[in-house]
C-alpha cells in the first residue's frame, strides 16, 4: 500500500459516498417532480415552449448525474486503497417547489463543502495525494452547484391553487395502495442504481488487480473488466427507469419513495456480483409484471405501457447476467 490507511480514514471517505448517493437521488427526484410543477404555471407560460421549470429540471438532472459520478469516483478510490465502499446513503428530502429544492440544495452543498475540506486535510495528513486531488476536483464542482442553488432561492414559486374542477371519475383509480405498489418499483430502481454502481467500481478495481493469464495481461482485461462495463450500462438504464416511474407517480399526485428496497448488496467477486444481480433482476421482473397486471385491471394504460417497456429492458439485463451464472 502506497500510504497507511486507517479504518477511520475509510469511514470518512464513506461519509462522502453516503452524501453523494443522497443528493444524487434527491436532485433526480426533484427533476422528475418538475413535470408535475409545470402544470402550476401561470397562463402566460402555457404559451411558451419552455418554462422556468423545464430549465431548472434540466439542471437538476445534470447535477444529479454528476453527483452519482462523484460517488462512483470515491468508491473507486476506496477500493483502490484497500477499503470497502458503502452502499448506504443519507435520506433524500425532496420538497414541493423550486425555492424549496434550492434551499435544500444550498444546505446539502454547504454540508458537502465542509466535509470535503475535512477530507482534503485528512488526505494531506496521511500523504494520500491522489485522494486529495480527487476531492479538490469534487469540491470545485460542489461550489458551482452551491452558487447555482443560491440563484434559484430567489425564484418566486407559482401559487398552488386548488382546482375548482371536481375530480373526474377516471382519476379515482389512483388509490393509495396503487401508488404504494408503484413506489416499490422506485425503491427497486434505487437499489439497482446503488448496487450496480458500487459493483462497477469494485469490478474495475478487480480488473486492474486480477490478470490470471498471459492473454488477460496482453489484452488488459478479464472477466471482472467485462462485468464492470456491463454494470455501468445497466446502472445508467436503471436511472432512466427511475425517471419514468417517479415522473408518473408525481403526475398521479403521489410522492416518490426515496430509499432503496431491498438493501443493496455488493459481494466480493465478479461471480458474486452476477449472482446477486441475477436475483435482483428476477425479483424486479416479478414485481413489474404484478404492476402491469394491476394497471391493466384498473384501466391505467399509460402506467401499463411504461412498465411494459421497462420490463423488457429488465429481462434483457436478466438474460445478460444469466449467460454468466449458468
Amino acid at each position: 500500500m502506497a500510504v497507511k490507511i486507517s479504518p477511520d480514514y475509510i469511514d470518512l471517505l464513506n461519509r462522502a459516498v453516503e452524501r453523494e448517493i443522497q443528493v444524487s437521488i434527491q436532485y433526480f427526484l426533484q427533476h422528475a417532480k418538475m413535470e408535475k410543477l409545470i402544470r402550476r404555471t401561470i397562463p402566460e407560460n402555457i404559451l411558451l415552449d419552455k418554462t422556468t421549470y423545464d430549465a431548472v429540471g434540466k439542471v437538476l438532472k445534470e447535477i444529479s448525474i454528476q453527483e452519482m459520478k462523484h460517488a462512483a469516483s470515491i468508491m473507486e478510490r476506496i477500493y483502490y486503497i484497500g477499503g470497502q465502499a458503502t452502499t448506504k446513503g443519507g435520506k433524500p428530502v425532496i420538497g414541493n417547489n423550486i425555492s424549496e429544492f434550492a434551499k435544500l440544495g444550498v444546505a446539502a452543498e454547504e454540508e458537502a463543502l465542509e466535509l470535503y475540506r475535512e477530507i482534503k486535510q485528512a488526505a494531506a495528513k496521511v500523504g494520500d495525494w491522489k485522494t486529495r486531488k480527487l476531492f479538490q476536483k469534487i469540491y470545485e464542482d460542489e461550489e458551482e452547484h452551491l452558487f447555482k442553488f443560491q440563484e434559484y432561492t430567489k425564484f418566486q414559486d407559482e401559487k398552488d391553487t386548488p382546482s375548482e374542477v371536481p375530480l373526474p371519475e377516471w382519476r379515482k383509480i389512483y388509490t393509495d395502495d396503487y401508488l404504494a405498489l408503484l413506489n416499490k418499483a422506485v425503491a427497486a430502481e434505487v437499489t439497482g442504481i446503488i448496487q450496480y454502481t458500487n459493483q462497477h467500481e469494485k469490478a474495475s478495481f478487480l480488473a486492474l488487480r486480477m490478470k490470471n493469464t498471459a492473454l488477460e495481461t496482453i489484452s488488459d482485461t478479464n472477466k471482472a473488466g467485462v462485468v464492470s462495463k456491463i454494470l455501468k450500462d445497466v446502472s445508467m438504464a436503471e436511472m432512466e427507469h427511475l425517471e419514468k416511474i417517479s415522473e408518473r407517480i408525481y403526475l398521479l399526485e403521489g410522492e416518490a419513495a426515496t430509499e432503496p428496497d431491498p438493501i443493496p448488496v455488493v459481494g466480493e467477486t465478479a461471480d458474486d456480483f452476477l449472482k446477486l444481480d441475477h436475483a435482483l433482476e428476477s425479483s424486479t421482473i416479478t414485481l413489474y409484471r404484478q404492476i402491469i397486471a394491476e394497471a391493466l385491471k384498473r384501466g391505467d394504460t399509460t402506467t401499463r405501457r411504461i412498465f411494459e417497456d421497462i420490463v423488457m429492458q429488465e429481462e434483457d439485463h436478466f438474460w445478460t447476467f444469466d449467460d454468466f451464472v449458468r
